[in-house]
């Protein structure tokens, strides 16, 4: 495989997939190296799906020993059993449309529980607090309160680094000029560049055809036509 000059930090996330920093989720990963040194008890990591924010959240939660729930655990305990005798929790947000009305005191009561023990909250969303309907005035405050920083959609060079991972995983190789090809034409999103990496490995197994520009083009522009009128 072509090897491509990459300008990216990263960082390993204790068994995940390398985590890449670059322009567009640098401001998220210095929150997330700022702990436990954040000016409140709560902090939104927000942005579109697949933008990373799941993967930044368990960073943090392998280094700060957090749990990891969604407003599920919410509806089915209350805040203390949620939370137990810890100080930390992620809570994953990522596909919920909104809080439900019958959730937002209890995730009053959790929010309030983590600050009397000295502790943290870490959320991920797809949109900031500040888009959220909250009913409750006291849960309102809180959620504003908190740092909200973005994710945003990947640039070039972050979509390459996923390219290559992927291309990795499946011991493809594929040359420089056919992966810039590709990240200059697909959707700007890491599903767009995991989805064409599996495409042009199953289309290459199906076709017995080798992985190359030339069956890379022929899958994107079958994206871009879209299905047949």
């Amino acid at each position: 495989m072509a090897q491509l000059a990459l300008d990216l930090a990263f960082r390993p996330a204790h068994g995940r997939d390398d985590f890449f920093v670059t322009p567009c989720n640098e401001a998220a990963v210095g929150w997330i190296d700022r702990w436990p040194d954040w000016p409140v008890p709560g902090l939104v990591v927000w942005g579109p799906p697949a933008s990373g924010k799941s993967h930044l959240g368990e960073v943090w939660r392998m280094r700060s020993a957090a749990p990891s729930v969604g407003l599920d655990a919410l509806a089915r305990h209350i805040p203390p059993v949620v939370l137990g005798d810890r100080r930390q929790l992620l809570l994953d947000l990522a596909d919920a449309k909104a809080i439900p009305a019958e959730l937002e005191e209890p995730l009053l009561h959790l929010y309030n529980l983590i600050a009397e023990r000295r502790g943290s909250l870490l959320l991920t969303a797809r949109t900031p607090p500040a888009r959220w309907a909250v009913k409750l005035p006291d849960l309102g405050s809180r959620l504003l309160a908190m740092n909200a920083v973005p994710i945003a959609p990947p640039d070039d060079a972050l979509l390459t680094a996923v390219m290559l991972k992927q291309l990795d995983d499946r011991r493809i190789g594929l040359s420089k000029d056919a992966i810039q090809y590709a990240v200059a034409r697909m959707e700007r999103s890491f599903e767009a560049a995991r989805s064409v990496v599996a495409a042009l490995d199953r289309e290459a197994l199906a076709q017995r055809r080798r992985p190359g520009l030339p069956l890379l083009r022929e899958i994107l522009e079958s994206r871009d036509a879209g299905p047949a009128a």
